[in-house]
C-alpha cells in the first residue's frame, strides 16, 4: 500500500488513526514529539495485529526536524496532519498575537513544512493523499476560542488552495472535521457537559475515535480518488453545511 505518516499519533485520535490505516495495509510512521512510551505502544499494537509501523519522533513545527525525519522515512504516500498543542479557552480581550501564533504553528506551519518535505516524491509518483484534521469549531465559532478557531479555519484554506494546485499531479487534499470526540485528555469531564453536547446531535450520542479513523481511512483509500478540496464533518450531524 505504501507509507502513511500520521502526526501526533502517540495517543488520542492520532493513535487510533494510525492503527486503522495499518489495518488497511499501510506502513505507518507514528509521529510524536515527547511521548515515547505512548508512541511505542501504538507501534506494538500495530505489529501485534500483523501490521507495519515505525516510530517517527520529530517536532512538526521545526523545519530542519521535519525535513530530516521525512528524508529518513522515505517516500510518503499519505499524510494525516493531526498534531496539536494546548488549546486554552480565553476571552478575546486576553488573547495575544502569540496565542494565535501558537495555534498557527500547528495548523498552518506544520502542514506546510510536511507538504514541502513529501511533495517531491508524491509528484514523482503522480499520486498522494493529504488529510488535514480540522474541527467543527470553524462552523460553530465557539466563544473564547478565536485563536484556535481561526487557525483551524486557515488549515482548511490550505486544503482548498492545495487541492487546486496539486490536483494536476494526482494529489488529493481534504479536511476531516471531527466534533467533540472524547479521548484521554477529556477524562474527568463532568457528565453534564457530555449530556449538553449530545442535545445538539441529531444522532443522539457521542462519537468515538474510530469514527474519525474510518473517515480518514476512506480518504486515504483508492475509493476517494475523485474527492478533493472537501470538508467531511464527523460529528453526528451537529453541523450540516
Amino acid at each position: 500500500m505504501g507509507t502513511a505518516l500520521v502526526t501526533g499519533a502517540s495517543r488520542g485520535l492520532g493513535a487510533v488513526i494510525a492503527e486503522r490505516l495499518a489495518a488497511d495495509g499501510w506502513h505507518v510512521a507514528v509521529n510524536y514529539a515527547h511521548d515515547t512510551a505512548g508512541a511505542s505502544a501504538v507501534v506494538e499494537r500495530v505489529q501485534a495485529a500483523g501490521g507495519s509501523a515505525r516510530l517517527a519522533r520529530f517536532d512538526v513545527t521545526d523545519e530542519d526536524s521535519v525535513r530530516g525525519s521525512v528524508a529518513e522515512i522515505g517516500a510518503v504516500d499519505v499524510v494525516v496532519n493531526n498534531a496539536t498543542g494546548p488549546q486554552p479557552l480565553m476571552p478575546v480581550q486576553e488573547q495575544t498575537w502569540d496565542d494565535h501564533l501558537d495555534q498557527l504553528h500547528f495548523f498552518v506551519k506544520a502542514p506546510l513544512l510536511i507538504l514541502q518535505a513529501v511533495l517531491p516524491a508524491m509528484r514523482a509518483a503522480g499520486s498522494g493523499r493529504i488529510i488535514n484534521v480540522g474541527s467543527e469549531v470553524t462552523d460553530l465559532g465557539n466563544p473564547d476560542y478565536g485563536h484556535y478557531v481561526s487557525a483551524k479555519a486557515a488549515m482548511h484554506g490550505l486544503t482548498r488552495s492545495w487541492a487546486r494546485e496539486l490536483g494536476p499531479y494526482g494529489i488529493t487534499v481534504n479536511t476531516i472535521e471531527p466534533g467533540w470526540i472524547p479521548v484521554e485528555r477529556h477524562e474527568g469531564t463532568p457528565a453534564a457537559e457530555y449530556e449538553e453536547y449530545i442535545t445538539h446531535l441529531p444522532l443522539g450520542h457521542m462519537g468515538v475515535p474510530i469514527d474519525v479513523a474510518e473517515a480518514v481511512a476512506f480518504l486515504a483509500s483508492p475509493g476517494s480518488r475523485f474527492i478533493t478540496g472537501q470538508r467531511l464533518a464527523v460529528n453526528g450531524g451537529r453541523t450540516m453545511t
